[in-house]
């Protein structure tokens, strides 16, 4: 009998997991590791914005997504790094293909939010997001694409968002950010292609994360539905998860991130060599209601 390697086997391969310390990040790394991959966490584990009204990843996440993936016969590396910071990153790139003597795949993963009606907005409102999101996202792949351009091949998956297909009220700079991601996903398949690398979004739905779970989030949820906030974060927290859950077709006003990294480790794997410039959402349904 002739030997089989399993689908979506990732055994022998080095992932770069950006936003690891936490949420989709950790579980797609703890995933990818699964799979057979060695993984490279990068997070900034501290103060990202001003802006934002939900503590950051702390150092403890970060290796606690570490000790998560060695417990799967996994290596680890770990670097606590901004990735506003271009020149980090790119040594980051060097050290980790160093290291491991590779690099195969990069999950762009890291972003924050925050809401603020465009009316209000201060500088910080607009150009933390994008500047994190966007450019950041941008960063990650400028500093990590070279070393798989040199292999002859490789994946990049970007993390956008359903709100990087349609508007957002009081989330302009957030909306604007990940649609911005979709855009440069396209243009890089164009541009890596030759070089046999895929490049493709994720599109997370409403995900159970720090990043959601704060009364801003169920605020805007109330007021998008027609409600009125009271300022309670239990009560509003409530009254978010009925009317998200009413609005999606699974019934689900959440995702757990262990729902959506199994599709990082398909975009990963060989089986998707043929997969590059799309979008791939994982939003109990709520695709459903954006238009293609």
């Amino acid at each position: 009998m002739t030997d089989r390697k399993r689908p979506f086997d990732l055994t022998g391969k080095v992932a770069v997991v950006t936003g690891a310390a936490r949420g989709i990040g950790r579980a797609a790394a703890t995933a990818l590791a699964a799979a057979g991959a060695d993984i490279v966490g990068i997070d900034i584990t501290g103060p990202v914005s001003a802006t934002l009204d939900y503590a950051p990843a702390s150092e403890a996440d970060l290796e606690q997504t570490g000790r998560e993936v060695i417990a799967l016969g996994s290596r680890w590396t770990a670097y606590r790094l901004d990735q506003r910071d271009l020149a980090g990153l790119r040594d980051a790139a060097a050290d980790s293909e160093q290291e491991f003597g590779r690099i195969d795949i990069l999950f762009a993963n890291a972003g924050i939010q925050a809401f603020k009606p465009i009316l209000d907005m201060e500088d910080a409102d607009w150009h933390d997001q994008i500047d994190v999101n966007l450019t950041g996202t941008a960063n990650a792949i400028r500093a990590f694409a070279p070393a798989m351009a040199r292999r002859g091949g490789g994946s990049i998956i970007v993390t956008s968002s359903t709100q990087g297909q349609h508007g957002t009220k009081n989330g302009a700079a957030y909306s604007a950010s990940k649609w911005g991601i979709i855009g440069l996903m396209k243009s890089a398949a164009m541009e890596l292609g030759e070089y046999g690398i895929t490049v493709n979004a994720l599109i997370p739905g409403l995900i159970d994360t720090v990043l959601t779970r704060h009364e801003d989030r169920y605020a805007q949820a109330i007021d998008v539905a027609g409600g009125e906030p009271t300022g309670d974060e239990a009560k509003d927290e409530r009254t978010a998860m009925e009317g998200l859950a009413k609005k999606s077709p699974l019934g689900t006003p959440m995702i757990h991130p262990r729902d959506v990294a199994p599709m990082v480790v398909f975009l990963a794997s060989d089986e998707a060599r043929m997969a590059s410039g799309g979008t791939y959402s994982i939003t109990g349904g709520d695709s459903a209601n954006i238009q293609s």
